[in-house]
């Protein structure tokens, strides 16, 4: 019995063991209808001239121009290119000629409708969202359940249970 003695004096002051225990529980659902939008962007007119052993011409107010390229005229931001006349300065002789022309979009007079085209040369219409039967619950289990919108809407729904032991 002596023997076991310093044995059993260990176990009765050895410390108890403490555990610190976390259970948290959370839950959320997310419903949401998309709005309709468009988004334009209205391109500029352009004209551009360049070349090397030619003569150019245009008619300007009735009187012929020389050595000239024109001038863009624009009307409600729609521009027209002037009528350009190019000849070879020497005969036989080396020579280019370059006439490029970009048609811009001409100047709305009203705002975009969504899920309608414009005047515009890059645009990207999203009509609204639909909310239908968009829905969710959440149990006090845990269970989810989500309901499907129309179109343009989401449903996102979640449950979470975190179990820390420290």
């Amino acid at each position: 019995m002596k023997k076991l003695l310093p044995i059993l004096l260990l176990a009765g002051f050895s410390s108890p063991v403490m555990a610190d225990i976390t259970n948290k529980l959370s839950s959320s659902i997310q419903l949401s209808v998309a709005a309709g939008a468009t988004q334009v962007e209205r391109i500029g007119t352009t004209y551009s001239v360049s070349g090397s052993g030619v003569d150019t011409s245009y008619t300007s107010g009735g009187s012929a121009v020389s050595d000239g390229i024109g001038s863009l005229t624009v009307s409600s931001g729609v521009g027209a290119i002037p009528t350009l006349e190019a000849t070879q300065k020497t005969a036989g002789s080396a020579f280019s000629f370059s006439q490029t022309f970009t048609q811009g979009d001409a100047i709305s007079s009203s705002a975009p409708t969504a899920g309608t085209v414009s005047n515009f040369s890059n645009q990207t219409s999203t009509a609204s969202g639909t909310a239908g039967d968009l829905a969710g619950t959440i149990t006090t289990a845990g269970a989810v359940t989500l309901s499907a919108g129309g179109a343009g809407t989401v449903a996102t729904g979640q449950f979470v249970n975190e179990l820390t032991i420290n």
